[in-house]
């Protein structure tokens, strides 16, 4: 059996058995050296793989934003573009759309309107009728013609 100093520095084995025990401890011994130098070498490598992997990893990452970083902003003034111009459009859409809704509610106005021109006409009417009496009555070509005939008939 063996006796170690210190298990994390290098084995010091302490002989207690004779000379043929010696001999298995050798060999026992260049087996462990082995073993040993491959754990440490296992054990180097993964911690060479550990320390380099967050500066390889952000080296993938700055590489693939140095190829897509001009296609994004390309994307992004496009899309910047077409919202100026869909907000100009619904600002248009709303503008003409309250202004269809005013003109349903002044319906109202318009049929006022309509009321107001049909008694203005009939107005009109009454007077050029009136007119064109009085026009009979006192224009003296009627009256030579016979207005008297005229003036008694209204």
């Amino acid at each position: 059996m063996f006796i170690f100093d210190n298990a994390l520095t290098r084995f010091k084995p302490l002989q207690i058995f004779n000379c043929r025990s010696f001999t298995v401890y050798k060999m026992e011994d260049q087996e462990m050296q082995l073993k040993v130098k491959r754990v440490t070498d296992k054990f180097t490598e993964n911690m060479y793989v550990l320390a380099n992997e967050p500066s390889v990893a952000l080296y993938r990452l700055q590489e693939h934003v140095r190829r897509s970083l001009p296609e994004l902003v390309q994307h992004k003034t496009d899309m910047q573009s077409w919202e100026e111009q869909s907000q100009g459009a619904i600002y248009t859409v709303e503008y003409a759309c309250s202004a269809v809704k005013s003109m349903t509610n002044s319906s109202l106005y318009f049929k006022s309107i309509d009321g107001l021109l049909r008694q203005a006409i009939s107005m009109k009417e009454q007077i050029s009728t009136s007119q064109g009496r009085r026009r009979r009555t006192t224009d003296p070509r009627v009256l030579k013609e016979g207005g008297e005939k005229h003036s008694s008939g209204t």
